[in-house]
């Protein structure tokens, strides 16, 4: 009984952090990257991978409260492969979250940064 009493205050404790997102980045990834003939988990020399890597574009998937993190590593993948840096950002929650959109936009427009919104309608 005490055993079982443990087992479920983990689990209880252990829902929320699985609920913190509707789908995982990875299924938006596969979606993303499969829709545009990419090539997942590009292995670098320096062993960084690359979300997504089409003919044109190093693409970096990330939620929008991480905006600056995958702008930051589109940079350096475009940087690292010659080729446009890209960034798919992710909206679970499309009202709240259209400030990391605006900040996406202008930088994006400064340093010529293609990108792309996915939603989780996206997934369906």
């Amino acid at each position: 009984m005490k055993y079982e009493i443990i087992l479920l205050v983990i689990l209880i404790l252990a829902l929320p952090v699985q609920a913190k997102h509707l789908h995982l980045e990875k299924e938006y990834q596969t979606c993303w990257c499969n829709a545009h003939n990419g090539i997942m988990e590009y292995k670098l020399s320096d062993y960084t991978r690359v979300d997504c890597l089409t003919s044109t574009h190093a693409i970096e998937f990330d939620f929008a409260p991480k905006v600056y993190e995958s702008i930051g590593q589109a940079l350096y993948y475009g940087l690292e492969t010659c080729k446009k840096a890209g960034v798919v950002l992710i909206l679970e929650n499309s009202q709240s979250e259209q400030k990391y959109v605006k900040r996406l936009e202008k930088v994006a427009k400064q340093y010529n940064i293609d990108y792309w919104l996915m939603y989780p309608s996206d997934l369906e």
